[in-house]
């Protein structure tokens, strides 16, 4: 089994965890707090590794051209974390998510146009299943009735936006830079975004407010995005994004299994099948590709 695929389906394990343990921590958490904590122990947790990995000593070799993809992926990063964690307190993980990782659409269309990435048949066919399963999955008229059911929804599309952008820009600066440090660097650019909007919202008031439980979860859900972060930019290093992304957005049907055993979440036989097509969509490039 290729490097990338083993890197790529660790960042799937974590950014499921990522998911639950944050929609755990977010429960008595203003969104954009949680968020820009979280941030704080991935930024400590990137440079960790990179103090671990040797590698901080490449930072003065850096290019400009390097510099400025990464802060660009950095800040796309902030604002998909900022929109996902939001859509994340408006609705449930088992509608957020699906949209979310609907990401992995955009993402092939802009690698192919920017990335030159190739676009075949199958490729093609395994979008539209994502498209459908997607689709399935959403089930809006469960939510007649609850305030704010449409508020969720349009968090989770900027999230999902943000996301591609995210690994496209990545995916270029990080071509000629060690993942870890690559990484560390994209973070720094996320923190200030943050705290910008913690500060906006007058949200830096409730910090002495937060109990014990969350902290507790919104520390382990930055560890496991920290971990998360650090096998995919490694996998993007070393396989086209059009491949790596769709592993990696596997993690869906992790979080929705974690959901169901951790948040106690009920699933429809619409969503299942959606579940199912999402899923199908996402292996079957990636399959005809490693044949």
């Amino acid at each position: 089994m290729e490097n990338w695929i083993i890197h790529a389906a660790g960042s799937a394990v974590f950014a499921a965890l990522t998911t639950i343990l944050a929609k755990i921590g977010l429960r008595n958490v203003d969104s954009h707090l949680a968020t820009a904590i979280r941030t704080m122990v991935v930024l400590a947790f990137a440079w960790l590794m990179v103090l671990v990995a040797g590698s901080g000593s490449h930072i003065r070799h850096v290019d400009g051209r390097t510099w400025i993809f990464l802060i660009l992926s950095g800040a796309a990063t902030g604002g998909s974390w900022l929109c996902f964690f939001r859509a994340l307190q408006l609705g449930s993980v088992n509608r957020v998510v699906p949209i979310d990782k609907s990401s992995t659409i955009l993402t092939m269309i802009l690698a192919f146009i920017f990335l030159r990435e190739p676009m075949g048949g199958f490729t093609v066919a395994g979008m539209a299943l994502m498209a459908a399963g997607t689709w399935l999955m959403l089930d809006l008229k469960k939510d007649k009735g609850v305030k704010n059911r449409r508020g969720w929804l349009f968090y989770a599309l900027l999230a999902a936006v943000f996301a591609s952008l995210t690994a496209v820009l990545g995916r270029i600066g990080i071509a000629n830079i060690e993942a870890n440090l690559g990484t560390a660097i994209r973070t720094m650019a996320v923190v200030p975004m943050s705290w910008l909007m913690v500060f906006i919202t007058k949200g830096q008031k409730n910090i002495g407010k937060i109990d014990r439980r969350s902290w507790m979860f919104l520390l382990l859900s930055g560890a496991a995005t920290g971990a998360s972060w650090l096998f995919f930019y490694r996998a993007l290093q070393l396989g086209n994004a059009s491949h790596v992304v769709p592993i990696d957005k596997l993690s869906v049907v992790l979080t929705m299994g974690f959901a169901r055993l951790f948040l106690g979440e009920r699933f429809s036989k619409r969503s299942l099948t959606g579940l199912a097509l999402l899923t199908a969509g996402t292996l079957l490039p990636i399959i005809v590709t490693l044949w």
